[in-house]
Formats: structure tokens, sequence, C-alpha cells
């Protein structure tokens, strides 16, 4: 196998269901029928050149913390220093310009409600614009890969129901705070990366392994592996497509635009009356805006959508991209 193919299969066939044993790496590289050294070298490569910004684990919202996303208006004049601005707080992990009147759009994570509010009366304060805050309601679809190859791999998990995130967190115990605190960063690209995981949370490797496959079962992790930056792999754009749905209907329409392939991401937030009228949010990426308009056309004809009004909100520039940052500490009941 030559190395732009070892990468590809690397980007493409591990963002997730990782191996979960002693020795990740070398697990794929008997799969793939090279060493263990080209697997690690390739994967060192890949994040060096930005395409991969991590390996390890998505989680699923508001059980760690709580997290909200948010926007503001911004004049186009301060849009860089508001950006900045935003960006240097350590709650807001993704800031990204988008083409809309609320031009400036971020997430902020913090251990629960009362601190998102908090950053956002700073970001209030200090900036002079009041932000928009869209917690998340219900998801239908939450995943983030990307097939390489041009199938579409069909995966979606979201059940569309209310976030309990009481409920999951009756499961959770300090350790796995522990744990996921420690997995922020992502594996280390080193033989035995559990080892080493296990260690920075006070763990054995073998429970390790264990807490992390409970967490998968739990849907706590909703995801287990590679994690790409979509841009530095040749998705070019990307459009947040906001739908004003009926609200009898949003679940409804939700569920279904969730299972549809090239639907990366779907979920309900509340409407904020009279500045922002939509209630339903999908993502989808494309290697061109002509890519991505064409697959909303196609949703909306193929899912009898035409009546309902969306608007897709391009993505201008992306000024911070990271994984969210969680306390390490039980998040408290909001």
């Amino acid at each position: 196998m030559d190395t732009r193919e070892l990468e590809f299969r690397l980007l493409n066939d591990f963002q997730r269901d990782f191996p979960l044993a002693p020795e990740p790496y070398a697990e794929i590289a008997r799969r793939l029928d090279v060493s263990q050294d080209d697997v690690l070298a390739s994967l060192r490569k890949l994040q060096d050149e930005g395409k991969i910004g991590r390996v390890g684990a998505v989680f699923r919202p508001h059980v760690l913390g709580c997290s909200t996303l948010a926007a503001v208006a911004c004049p186009i004049e301060r849009l860089e220093s508001v950006a900045n601005m935003i960006d240097a707080c350590p709650e807001v992990n993704h800031n990204y310009e988008r083409e809309h009147a609320y031009n400036l759009w971020f997430v902020v994570t913090a251990p629960d409600r009362s601190e998102v509010t908090a950053v956002l009366d700073v970001i209030r304060h200090q900036s002079g614009l009041i932000p928009l805050d869209l917690p998340m309601l219900a998801d239908y679809h939450i995943d983030l890969g990307f097939d390489l190859s041009g199938r579409h791999r069909g995966h979606h998990d979201g059940s569309g129901n209310r976030v309990d995130a009481h409920a999951l967190r009756a499961h959770l115990d300090a350790a796995d705070y522990r744990l996921a605190r420690a997995l922020e960063a992502g594996l280390a690209l080193t033989c035995r990366p559990y080892a080493r995981l296990a260690a920075a949370c006070g763990l054995d490797a073998t429970e390790c392994l264990y807490r992390i496959d409970r967490l998968l079962t739990l849907s706590v992790i909703r995801r287990f592996g590679i994690v790409v930056r979509h841009r530095e792999l040749g998705f070019m754009a990307n459009a947040m497509v906001v739908w004003d749905v009926p609200d009898e209907r949003v679940d409804e329409v939700g569920r279904l635009l969730g299972r549809q392939d090239g639907v990366t991401l779907c979920y309900r937030r509340p409407r904020r009356l009279p500045e922002w009228r939509y209630n339903l949010f999908s993502m989808l990426h494309g290697r061109d805006r002509r890519d991505v308009l064409a697959r909303l056309e196609m949703l909306r004809s193929d899912l009898g959508l035409e009546p309902v009004h969306c608007e897709p909100l391009f993505s201008r520039r992306r000024f911070k991209q990271c994984g969210a940052h969680y306390s390490g500490t039980p998040a408290k009941v909001a």
C-alpha cells in the first residue's frame, strides 16, 4: 500500500469504531496490512498538515457540561476584533463567520448553564452586541464524519428526543469525568496510547478501555475515532441550513432530515422572536458552494420540504475550531 492510499484509508475508515485495544495502532496496521510505524508516521503527518484535529471522542452535548450555540450581528468593520475577543474565551470552542445579518456564530461550553450565561454576559459587555442564545433542545443526528470516497456512509443514530442529561449523568462517576477531561486533547500517537491516557486520569489501562466502551454504549460518547478537519480535506463549502418548521411538525421533519445522506448535523433549537424565526438546524458540507446548494435542493424536493422556508448560512471564515473543554468534575444540574 502506497503512502497516499494509506492516508486515505486512515482518514476515511477510522473516523468511528476506533480499536479499543492496548495497541490500537498495531491493530489498525494489521487490518491494513502495513506496519505500525507506517500508521503512526502517516497520522503524525496528517496531524501536522491540519487534516486531523485529534484521535478521540466526540461527546454528546449537555451531559458532561452545558453548551449553547450563539450568534451576534457584528458590523463588518469590527468583525475581526470581535471575533478575536470571542476566541479569547476558553469556553468558546467553535467560532465561524457566516453569511447572514447574524454573522458570527460560536459555541460556548462550560460546566453548567450559569457559567454559559456568564460567558455570554462577558461577550455582550465587551462587544456591546447582544448574542442570540440558542441551546439545543433535541438532536436528530450529530456525527460530523466525512465520507471521502463519495459513497455516503448512512450512519445515523440521532433519537430525536429531548436531551435527557439528568438520566445519563446518573450513570457517571468522578472517574468518568477525569477520563473525559484527559481525552480532550485526544489519544497520543504512541504505541500504547491508552496506557498514557489511563495514567493521566488515575486509572489502569484495562479500566480505561472498559470505561470508554461503556461511555460509547451509553451514547455519552457519540463517536470515537479520527476527528478530521473538513476544509483541509477539500470540503471547502459548508452551510448551516436553518428551517422555519411549524412547531407541531419539527420533530417529524427533524428525524426525517437527520436520516438523509450528507446531513452531518440536525437539531432543534429555540426561536428567538422577533430576531430569530428558525427552529431547526442542519449542516451540509460539500466540495464547493454549488455542491451544497444542489444537495439542499435535492433534499427539499425528495422530502417534500419546498413549502418550508429555509436559509443556507454559508461559512466565510473559521476563526476557531477545537474540542470542547470540560471541567473534569460533574456538571451541576441546571
